[in-house]
């Protein structure tokens, strides 16, 4: 009796792994892999019928024991044949899954760009329209100097021509930090210096930059993507960190590049980084940059002892 309810659960369950099985065929566009892999399930559960028919029977059959031996033959072959088969279904999901990457990495390629040649754009608006037109004021207040006798009119004068002044500084600044020329003109290591020594003029910190590449130069987008990390490292260390100090090394090796980053700031759990709404959207535009460019980007912090980051791309 327990052998006949053993025998009817295992044909109940092998019944329902088939049909489940040949549910999925259409999804796996009935590749001949899982087609015998199906098939063999199907078989199984026929050749444990046969077992039951037997048993109630109670008298073997030499014909039975024959069809039950070949069964077992025929099932042993689709399922050696459907594991050696199955190996095309794994090797689409990897093509599939190549395919995906690499039209996300064009997509996010594409809006990284966009967003560069828009911030050129509007930098060369504010430099070429507004630029010239504050610069024919400037020429006519100076103009005007030789025509005001009034004390009280030369003051006014003076104080209109210096907030000119500090339009036309402004307007510089802006444009420079949306498209650096710098970048564009010298390159990376340049450019990284120039903002650097910006930086330190202010006196809010001190960063020490070092670097082994001086005038040389490789990818474009490349240089824009560590460019723009390393400004947000620093901006991130100045605004959140309450560092004094920030050291930077900027290294061409054989075949990639490294930005290494270190502040002495009051540094953070970078474990909060993993909740989606506590993560920085400076930390994670940075990531995404950096992997657009088929990069590496590390983070480490501890709370107390600074932040240091990694960014490694290659040549």
């Amino acid at each position: 009796m327990v052998r006949l309810i053993a025998l009817i659960i295992s044909i109940v369950l092998q019944i329902i792994a088939a049909s489940i099985a040949l549910r999925f065929m259409k999804l796996t566009k009935y590749r001949l892999s899982w087609v015998l892999l199906s098939l063999s399930f199907a078989f199984m559960a026929v050749r444990k019928i046969i077992e039951l028919f037997e048993v109630l029977r109670g008298t073997p059959s030499l014909t039975w024991q024959m069809i039950d031996a070949w069964i077992g033959v025929i099932i042993s072959f689709m399922i050696i044949s459907g594991v050696i088969l199955i190996r095309e279904i794994f090797y689409s999901l990897k093509r599939a899954e190549i395919d995906r990457m690499r039209t996300e990495r064009k997509v996010l390629n594409a809006i990284i760009n966009t967003e560069e040649n828009e911030r050129k754009r509007f930098a060369d608006d504010l430099h070429d329209g507004l630029g010239p037109i504050l610069s024919t004021v400037k020429m006519s207040l100076s103009s005007l100097n030789a025509r005001i006798d009034d004390p009280s009119g030369m003051v006014i004068l003076n104080n209109t021509n210096h907030l000119v002044n500090e339009a036309i500084n402004t307007i510089k600044d802006i444009s420079n930090n949306l498209s650096p020329h710098v970048l564009s003109n010298f390159g990376l290591a340049s450019a990284i210096s120039a903002f650097t020594t910006k930086i330190n003029q202010t006196k809010t910190v001190k960063i020490d930059f070092k670097t082994n590449m001086e005038n040389q130069r490789f990818e474009n987008d490349k240089e824009v993507v560590i460019y723009r990390a390393a400004c947000e490292l620093i901006n991130n260390a100045i605004r959140h960190s309450g560092a004094s100090t920030i050291e930077i090394e900027l290294n061409k090796h054989e075949k990639f590049v490294t930005l290494q980053f270190y502040d002495n700031g009051r540094g953070f759990e970078t474990s909060s980084l993993k909740k989606e709404d506590n993560k920085g959207m400076g930390l994670s535009n940075i990531e995404t940059r950096v992997k657009t460019v088929e990069g590496v980007f590390i983070l480490e912090s501890t709370p107390g002892k600074g932040t240091s980051a990694l960014i490694k791309v290659t040549d």
